[in-house]
């Protein structure tokens, strides 16, 4: 009997899976059934963090925000700063209304008292 030679197919699957897993530690990278379900694991948590990310970022932001509007006034919080900015239809999303925060706090008082008076 000959010798039969088996297709690449499986081994590229598991070449390709191996790449994917070659920086996670112990038999994650090494055992194909642990770096199968490592790889699963691991675009699930992706898929996950994505828009947790976003949601981060936007309580970071609007904590910016809410700090730097209470340093001056007594009773004037981010609640009333936003109510009082679609009152005035002023476009500026909470990104970019952060970053003037950090960055230029006169400038941010003074968008501030243009939206109260």
């Amino acid at each position: 009997m000959t010798r039969v030679k088996r297709g690449y197919t499986a081994r590229r699957r598991r070449k390709k899976i191996r790449l994917f897993a070659s920086t996670f530690i112990g038999a994650h990278s090494r055992l194909t059934r642990t770096t199968t379900q490592q790889r699963m694991r691991a675009l699930i948590s992706s898929h996950r963090d994505r828009s947790r990310k976003k949601r981060d970022f936007r309580r970071l932001w609007i904590t910016r925000i809410n700090a730097v509007t209470r340093e001056d006034r007594l009773f004037y919080s981010y609640s009333l700063f936003i109510h009082n900015l679609y009152k005035r239809q002023l476009l500026l999303n909470r990104k970019i209304l952060a970053q003037i925060a950090l960055s230029n706090k006169n400038c941010f008082n003074i968008i501030s008292k243009k939206i109260i008076n």
